[in-house]
């Protein structure tokens, strides 16, 4: 009978339970997601040359245990919330304290094992999908990249079962030494007393000397070493807790003081809303803020990772691609090439000892040519026959792309057009190409090196020296950086959305009966939504905010790697910002959708 009841009691709060399953659900496959790159160590050392990316995840490791684990207190908060009156109802009726113990347990176990395994094969489902579509995206090699894995899927089911049974364990104890008239009205008791301003302050204070103390160990990774990580890791976490406990209620309590603003519209009740339960709120605030941070800093050093490689690839030789007396295969290839932005044809003719290029061509366009300027700086240079002497030792090596295998013996001369012409011998094209985006022309590109390759039968890179192969070996090192980047950034977005929306909607049905009573009274709808979103508003504005300027300052840390690590930010911060808001306008509809009743007719 006992059990019936329960059933019951969760068959009438179904869309809670929904919005709360849907969240755990979302949480192990986030989980999994990320151990199945930290605990392939193969997958880290094979896609990385820094020698402390392991211990870099290790970090990252141990951050999203303590975010799972924020979350998982949460959503059992909330399971309990929703079912301590029924739990009470049930004493009432004469159930005994060890029955209700044991559907305590079973109930909350059931939930988080069924969510973990859901989640898991969600998390291989996505981890497929999006590993196959940043490999493809980033060219990324993703060396021993394997979307199942068992250590991944070990620690997964391990974590959430242990924690689940923990909290089991823990929700029985407290409900069984709470008050019964407690239990009865807990869900309208506030969750915080106020506290004094003289706290507040040493809050806000601490927050900043701790948030100070992160921003610079990260700037000083190159000196420090990995200890910076630990100490940014505990004091940005502590700092970002307490500037939110003490920045939101500073803030509520000064506007409530601003008669003029209070006194506008709703903005009494808005503020009360957010006050009724500030505890819970600085908790998840926190946390998203931390999430945030996390996911916009992966795409964001992705990207620059990714943006890195043809930078790296393009100071080795100027030319994108050479082709050397290109048959109708390679010039079909050459014809789907896009933006191009230079396009140069040169002839070459050939004897016992020498290639010869027609000064009088070099004159109407020099070659360009990565040279040494002196102080450790190359640049890039236009060389034609009047400086190639000058030049001659430092192209040696980017001359390569112009000769077949049959002239390695050959050396390279400049002769004038009338010595050009008296020269004996076929003569051969040899186009040069740029282009405004290699890697939007990498498959053209590949295809037209293939093809020259297997043609002249050029079988190594020392016989090649075109740009792709200087750019695969670039990207084997780095592409691997670029891809952990995104698929991290991808899975804490996941994260960070449904932490944050559905914190918002476990507390609308106890915010839907405060809504009725204002409709009932004749408040618009209007006025209700429009205090919605700017309820919900702040609450996904400040944890924006300060996870803008956690990222700003935690770049420092990749300088050293990254020439231009502040160089393309428009990019993710305006994809995160329009995300953001997709997932605000989402909240913000569901949330009405709960509070609002519709045949309540207020406009």
């Amino acid at each position: 009978m006992l059990r019936k009841l329960a059933l019951g009691g969760i068959r009438s709060r179904f869309r809670d339970y929904a919005v709360l399953f849907s969240g755990l659900v979302i949480a192990s496959a986030v989980f999994y997601m990320f151990m199945a790159l930290a605990t392939n160590t193969e997958f880290l050392k094979g896609n990385s040359p820094i020698g402390i990316t392991p211990i870099i995840f290790g970090f990252g490791e141990v951050l999203l245990v303590i975010i799972t684990m924020v979350y998982i207190v949460y959503a059992n908060t909330f399971l309990m919330s929703m079912r301590q009156r029924d739990y009470a109802m049930f004493m009432m009726l004469g159930a005994k304290s060890r029955k209700i113990a044991q559907l305590i347990f079973v109930e909350t176990v059931s939930v988080g094992l069924l969510a973990s395994v859901v989640g898991t094969g969600l998390g291989i489902g996505l981890t497929v999908m999006a590993g196959r579509i940043l490999i493809q995206m980033l060219h990324a090699p993703a060396t021993h990249f394997a979307p199942f894995w068992l250590p991944a899927l070990l620690a997964t089911f391990g974590f959430f079962i242990l924690m689940f049974v923990i909290a089991a364990a823990f929700n029985a104890a407290k409900l069984l030494k709470t008050p019964m008239l407690q239990l009865l009205h807990a869900d309208t008791t506030p969750n915080r007393i106020k506290q004094k301003g003289w706290v507040l302050l040493i809050q806000a204070i601490a927050a900043i000397v701790l948030l100070a103390i992160g921003y610079i160990a990260m700037t000083m990774l190159g000196k420090v070493g990995v200890p910076a990580i630990g100490l940014a890791l505990i004091t940005i976490v502590a700092g970002t807790y307490f500037l939110f406990n003490a920045l939101l209620i500073w803030l509520i309590s000064l506007l409530k003081r601003n008669h003029r603003f209070a006194a506008q519209g709703l903005h009494t009740f808005t503020l009360s809303q957010l006050s009724f339960r500030i505890r819970d709120y600085t908790k998840i605030l926190a946390v998203v803020a931390m999430l945030f941070a996390l996911a916009l800093g992966a795409i964001t050093v992705g990207l620059g990772f990714q943006n890195e490689i043809p930078k790296m690839a393009s100071k080795q030789t100027a030319y994108d691609v050479v082709t050397i007396a290109p048959d109708a295969t390679v010039s079909r290839q050459a014809a789907k090439l896009v933006d191009v932005t230079q396009k140069r044809t040169y002839t070459q003719k050939r004897d016992a000892r020498f290639i010869y290029f027609d000064q009088g061509e070099l004159s109407a366009h020099p070659l360009l040519f990565e040279a040494f300027q002196g102080d450790g700086e190359w640049a890039r240079v236009k060389v034609d026959g009047h400086n190639w002497a000058r030049y001659a030792a430092d192209i040696d090596s980017q001359l390569i792309q112009f000769r077949l295998p049959a002239d390695q013996d050959r050396g390279f001369k400049v002769v004038s057009a009338a010595a050009f012409a008296k020269l004996g011998g076929p003569s051969r094209q040899v186009v040069t190409y740029q282009v405004a985006d290699f890697g939007r022309n990498y498959e053209t590109i590949e295809a037209m090196v293939t093809a020259q390759n297997k043609r002249y039968q050029i079988t190594s890179a020392d016989m090649s020296g075109q740009k792709l192969t200087v750019y695969t070996l670039i990207n084997s090192l780095y592409g691997g950086l670029a891809f952990m980047g995104f698929f991290l950034g991808i899975a804490f977005l996941a994260m960070l959305a449904s932490t944050l929306m559905f914190k918002i909607l476990s507390g609308a049905s106890y915010d839907a009966t405060r809504y009725l009573m204002l409709q009932k009274i004749g408040v618009r709808k209007r006025a209700l939504r429009r205090s919605i979103r700017q309820e919900i508003g702040a609450l996904f504005f400040f944890p924006g905010l300060l996870g803008v300027i956690h990222v700003l300052f935690g770049l420092q840390m990749f300088t050293t790697l990254l020439q231009g690590a502040y160089d393309h930010l428009a990019l993710p911060f305006g994809l995160f910002l329009v995300l953001y808001l997709v997932y605000y306008g989402l909240t913000v509809w569901l949330y009405e959708t709960i509070v609002i009743k519709k045949d309540i007719a207020t406009d």
